[in-house]
């Protein structure tokens, strides 16, 4: 863009020389990326090799998910990638910081089968109270830049833009609309988590980055409260309104209306 205060700097992550000029002189470097294994791990060992060289003292990986620390080793594949490159971060001789902030909530507009809007139903796996941490992308971002400036972050930072259960979910779906959405129990997670393995198993789409399988087993994370987070502080970013999972739902509903009316 045409922001004086922005410089855009292109280098491959292959390209060491020029990752480590790219990052010269920077206080922090904030990932950003999206991928597999030669992402999450080897590109981002990459860059913070490059950190590490050009003298940088922060570093904030690219995480902003749920917490992957006590997933289940096998359970969840994009989690455990985020594990293995957190175990080079804390090797490394740099501060680093983690933004976890639950699922994107825009995976309740269709993303992901939870809220099933042409039904008028609420799946849930083993329990419809388990709680479900969820932060808007424009949310976490602004939490992020906030951890980029505190040069006193602590190794983790967890927000959540709202906490809510399925049996909350179809209650909101029933005010928002007007219309009564019921609860349906789509099984145990344990059900859920061994269809992931085995559809894993069966198909050539290791290398992508959120294959059928790998959606599934984000879901057995989140209904088995593995991943929920526990020690959420949004206090310590100051005043500021969320986006909370109401407001979400609300305006997909009405853009849906607005679609249909068209």
């Amino acid at each position: 863009g045409d922001d004086p205060r922005v410089e855009v700097v292109e280098a491959a992550y292959t390209d060491r020389a020029a990752l480590i000029r790219a990052v010269a002189g920077a206080r922090v470097v904030v990932s950003a990326v999206s991928g597999a294994r030669a992402v999450i791990v080897g590109a981002q060992r990459a860059l913070l090799t490059a950190a590490v060289a050009a003298g940088v003292p922060r570093f904030i990986p690219s995480d902003y998910s749920s917490d992957y620390r006590r997933v289940t080793p096998g359970s969840n594949r994009n989690f455990e990638l985020r594990r293995e490159f957190a175990a080079d971060l804390d090797a490394a001789p740099i501060r680093a910081t983690s933004v976890l902030n639950g699922a994107f909530a825009d995976m309740l507009t269709g993303q992901a089968p939870i809220v099933l809007f042409d039904r008028r139903r609420v799946l849930y796996w083993s329990s419809a109270d388990q709680v479900l941490d969820f932060t808007t992308k424009d949310d976490t971002a602004r939490v992020t830049a906030l951890v980029a400036l505190d040069d006193d972050a602590p190794r983790v930072v967890e927000v959540a833009g709202d906490r809510v259960t399925a049996r909350d979910l179809a209650r909101t779906m029933t005010e928002i609309t007007g219309t009564p959405f019921a609860l349906q129990w789509a099984g145990s997670t344990g059900v859920l988590s061994t269809a992931a393995k085995a559809m894993r198993r069966v198909g050539r789409d290791e290398q992508e980055t959120f294959p059928a399988w790998q959606g599934m087993q984000y879901l057995v994370s989140m209904y088995s409260g593995e991943a929920e987070l526990l020690h959420v502080d949004r206090e310590r970013l100051g005043a500021h309104t969320w986006t909370s999972v109401r407001d979400v739902l609300a305006a997909h509903v009405a853009e849906r209306g607005a679609s249909t009316a068209a």
